[in-house]
């Protein structure tokens, strides 16, 4: 069954999840308010390493601006894994979504 859900019209692959068992973020409360600026306009590693970035993240615990998980790097995640950081969110153009990493579900 696909539900739709507020942030994502219908047929975005996150309505494809089954909605209906919502997890919680155990993390979300902890983030810094305001957000963190983002440190880069771009994904650095895709930079250094002359990869191009598919999409961007940016990281809601220190600002750092990762690639997806669709880019040659999965920058993102990797800064995930290293710091231990939680939660991103989208750093696309008209994109407001947030996931936690962690709890594996959209804040």
């Amino acid at each position: 069954m696909i539900l739709a859900h507020p942030r994502f019209p219908r047929g975005h692959p996150h309505t494809r999840r089954n909605l209906a068992i919502m997890k919680q973020c155990t993390h979300a409360e902890a983030l810094p308010h305001p957000e963190p600026d983002p440190r880069d306009a771009t994904c650095p590693e895709c930079l250094r390493d002359g990869t191009h970035p598919i999409q961007l993240r940016l990281c809601l615990t220190c600002g750092h601006v990762g690639c997806c998980d669709s880019s040659p790097g999965r920058h993102a995640t990797q800064h995930h894994e290293a710091s231990g950081h939680p939660v991103m969110r989208s750093f696309e153009p008209g994109e407001e979504w947030r996931w936690c990493f962690v709890d594996h579900v959209l804040v």
